[in-house]
């Protein structure tokens, strides 16, 4: 569930109020006349059904309510409430399954700013690949897989090209791009100092390296990870099963490809950097594309889910159904 505050113009108030009393969704509904000041409105408050959640916000952006007001959602993780279990039932869908499109698009876009914070963890877990792929170590493997931050970005991009939004392709193939670069050059200057320390040495790149020689040796498996993968962490996204992204992260070669091209190219071995490439590029294309084609399916989901409820609704509608509930509701608030 989700808690909805919104400031609405004066001369939208009524009409927002009578939306949300009236959708099935939404519950425990309050308004406060004339108390906010910038922007100037009425404060009103309620709390919606994830199943709901992205129906309502499309209605309020249609009403121009983010343009002249201002809509600000958070996750509700308790609620003890009659009306709360009613409202769930009466809306379509299951909650767990939900895609709310501005929360994703928000969470996303956050991903897409190419910060110092990012460029940190990239740099590092790269390194940390690095070293892992010298001493043929999957523990560090797996340790740079959970600390690289690259699936934002790619999930972001996948959001954005189902929503065209070029801007937000854009930062984030720039992100990518930064991102790999600046790792990947760190990771070769960080090669070369470890070698000059006598730490590493270009034969422990040729040598047999059974456990993490699949990093630059791509075939026919590495579409189906990936797509796999894409498919996983967009589900992770949009169905608030964040616990299953670190499966994800782990599962999927991005930035351990990335260091074993850096390594390889310290060292000049340049057809095992070449094969790490391919296994890079197989990888990002295969998430995007995967995480894309989970988006078109979950939109196109959703909406037969809402047409059926249209159709179904008003057959349902009796003296002890949502019906009645919506009457209730417009008696509180003091209508007929």
């Amino acid at each position: 569930m989700l808690h909805l505050r919104i400031i609405a113009p004066d001369d939208r108030s009524s009409t927002v109020a009578d939306l949300l009393a009236d959708e099935p969704g939404v519950t425990h509904l309050a308004v406060v006349p004339g108390v906010a000041r910038e922007p100037a409105g009425d404060l009103i408050l309620c709390d919606v059904v994830r199943e709901s959640a992205d129906h309502v916000l499309r209605r309020l952006h249609d009403l121009g309510v983010d343009a002249r007001g201002a809509i600000a959602a958070e996750d509700v993780e308790l609620s003890l409430s009659k009306a709360a279990e009613r409202a769930a039932d009466e809306a379509p869908g299951n909650g767990e399954d939900a895609v709310v499109w501005d929360e994703i698009a928000a969470k996303t876009g956050e991903q897409t700013v190419l910060t110092g914070t990012f460029l940190a963890l990239i740099v590092v877990a790269t390194m940390i690949a690095g070293i892992g792929v010298l001493l043929d170590q999957p523990i560090l493997i797996v340790g740079a897989m959970v600390v690289g931050p690259e699936f934002g970005p790619l999930a972001a991009l996948s959001v954005a090209l189902l929503r065209r939004q070029p801007p937000v392709v854009g930062r984030s193939v720039h992100a990518l791009t930064v991102g790999f670069l600046a790792a990947m050059v760190a990771t070769v200057l960080s090669t070369w100092a470890l070698t000059a320390a006598g730490l590493v040495g270009r034969d422990m790149l040729l040598a047999e390296r059974p456990l993490t020689d699949f990093i630059w040796r791509p075939d026919a498996l590495s579409w189906v990870v990936g797509l796999l993968a894409g498919v996983a962490g967009m589900l992770s996204l949009t169905s608030k099963k964040s616990g299953s992204l670190v499966g994800v992260l782990i599962s999927v070669t991005t930035v351990p490809a990335a260091a074993n091209v850096a390594v390889a190219a310290a060292y000049g071995v340049w057809h095992e950097a070449a094969g790490s490439a391919l296994q890079l590029a197989i990888n990002l294309v295969a998430i995007v594309l995967a995480g894309l084609l989970t988006l078109v399916v979950q939109r196109c989901w959703w909406r037969h889910v809402a047409r059926r409820a249209g159709r179904a609704l008003p057959r349902q509608r009796d003296d002890s159904g949502p019906a009645s509930v919506s009457a209730s509701r417009r008696r509180l608030r003091g209508g007929g």
